[in-house]
């Protein structure tokens, strides 16, 4: 394979993944040309896959192998962020891809999948090492982990040779669905070999929450009850459900983000540092935190959860639908587009800090950041803008510009001892001067390498869907007004009312 090299960083090209082949079920699905085939062709041009490298893509459709490499050559050149196309790369990477087609419930698919994968782990020097990646939707995971076993694809049939499969979210629809689905991918692979992935704990953000909280002595001391007022978690998108209204109506806000990628997120920042940066040891702290989410009774749920769905609106001039006007929704569906929740923690730690966590539609802007409220000096000496009315607030900005900024109060310039906020600002592009890794890279890379720090374990899935369960219930069992907030605004007046029972309001990021 010829790669271009770059010679301003030459440590990106240490370290290749072990041999394999990466087994895609749903490869002419949207996932994989938008996500999965551009973050492989980075990985190539980063040097980081191994000379025994293959790609056999799975899908319904009939297509060669070379019409499947030209479909993911177009795929590539649409979706690939921040570098350019090269043409010379692809040469070598699209000679790594085969096709195999087949409908995932047929049983002969199986059979045929094997004689290929041997065929190709033969001709790429693959070792017997195959990763399975399930990227087609829910209800075709079981019956391609059955698949798999009945044709015997789930164990390599060469010593020393492994088999690992990569889940794709959502990871069932509710608790009982997860813990079934988490039984039949037990009873096919050890759980040290099913991973499943969460890409928003593969954004270099959230990873670096583990390095600023850890790797530094001054946050950590100050990381608990004692110092800390509250904690914002914001996903916001200023997208509606583009194209994809016949999916969303039958997950919902609170499913699709806040069950999954912000719990996480939440678990990240307030989990206890672990004995050891190793995967189970990283894991363990994540799940003891989910684990000590107070669970909400019923009666409970409706000041601590806000439900919201957008309505129309006339944004920039531009009429914009509501999600019932959405194509493929139902004119009565009562499908949150908007959730928030507050969640508190039972421990010592964080008893008594709420953590509000809210994610939505069509707001404003796309911005999903971390923001870490400090209580305020306990008392104001100084005129103008004090520590009580702009208390030190910590934010860490997920995207769309990754970084990290600090608020704190100053003396502003001229006589007298007048203070204002400013902002010490962190900037991870303006910093390091490099383009960061995507999350399916990252997360890509790591389950080639058998890291599963980044991946959910059963009990941090089981644990999160306890958390959101009793809300779900809740909401299934009543009728919403809706809609109930304005495409472009920032959410319904009962999300603002849930903060303003503890004093507090969202902040505008």
């Amino acid at each position: 394979m010829t790669v271009r090299l770059d010679l301003e960083d030459p440590i990106r090209y240490s370290h290749p993944a072990p041999p394999c082949a990466v087994v895609i079920f749903g490869a002419n699905g949207d996932l994989t040309k938008r996500k999965l085939m551009p973050a492989l062709y980075r990985l190539a041009y980063e040097r980081r896959l191994p000379t025994g490298f293959a790609v056999l893509g799975v899908s319904r459709t009939a297509m060669t192998d070379d019409g499947f490499r030209e479909k993911m050559r177009g795929s590539v050149k649409e979706f690939l962020e921040d570098s350019p196309f090269d043409e010379s790369l692809w040469r070598g990477f699209g000679q790594v891809l085969f096709y195999t087609s087949g409908d995932v419930g047929d049983p002969a698919l199986y059979e045929k999948l094997k004689a290929r994968l041997e065929e190709v782990g033969q001709s790429r020097q693959t070792g017997g090492n195959a990763l399975f990646y399930l990227s087609t939707q829910p209800s075709h995971y079981a019956p391609a982990v059955r698949g798999l076993r009945a044709a015997g694809l789930h164990r390599a049939s060469l010593p020393g040779a492994w088999r690992r499969i990569v889940v794709e979210k959502p990871f069932g629809r509710d608790r009982q669905s997860a813990q079934e689905l988490n039984h039949e991918l037990q009873s096919v692979f050890p759980e040290t070999a099913i991973y499943r992935i969460d890409h928003y704990l593969g954004k270099e953000t959230v990873q670096n929450i583990l390095a600023f909280r850890f790797g530094n002595g001054i946050f950590e001391p100050v990381w608990n009850r004692r110092y800390i007022n509250h904690v914002q978690i914001t996903a916001a998108e200023a997208i509606g459900v583009e194209g994809r209204g016949g999916y969303y109506q039958e997950a919902g806000a609170l499913r699709d983000m806040v069950q999954n990628h912000l719990l996480q997120v939440m678990a990240t920042v307030a989990m206890e540092p672990p004995a050891v940066f190793e995967p189970d040891a990283v894991r363990d702290e994540r799940a003891k935190l989910l684990r000590s989410i107070k669970t909400l009774r019923p009666s409970e749920v409706a000041g601590n959860a806000a439900a919201g769905q957008y309505g129309p609106a006339v944004i920039g001039g531009t009429p914009v639908h509501g999600f019932r006007e959405e194509p493929g929704v139902n004119p009565e569906a009562q499908t949150d587009t908007y959730a928030a929740l507050t969640v508190e923690v039972e421990n010592w730690r964080w008893a008594g800090v709420p953590f509000y966590i809210r994610s939505g539609k069509r707001l404003p802007k796309r911005v999903t950041d971390i923001a870490v409220q400090f209580n305020s000096a306990p008392l104001s000496m100084f005129e103008g803008a004090s520590g009580r009315e702009w208390p030190n607030l910590l934010v860490l900005r997920i995207q769309p510009e990754e970084g990290i900024s600090l608020r704190f109060s100053s003396k502003r310039p001229g006589a007298g001892m007048r203070l204002r906020p400013v902002t010490m600002d962190f900037n991870y592009g303006a910093s390091f001067g490099a383009r960061s890794p995507g999350a399916y890279e990252t997360l890509l890379l790591d389950a080639l390498e058998g890291d599963a720090t980044l991946y959910t374990r059963e009990d941090m899935v089981d644990a999160s869907w306890a958390v959101v369960q009793p809300v779900l219930d809740v909401w299934a069992g009543q009728k919403h007004n809706f809609p109930n907030y304005a495409a472009g605004s920032w959410g319904p007046k009962e999300s603002d009312e849930m903060l303003a029972r503890r004093n507090h309001a969202w902040r505008l990021p």
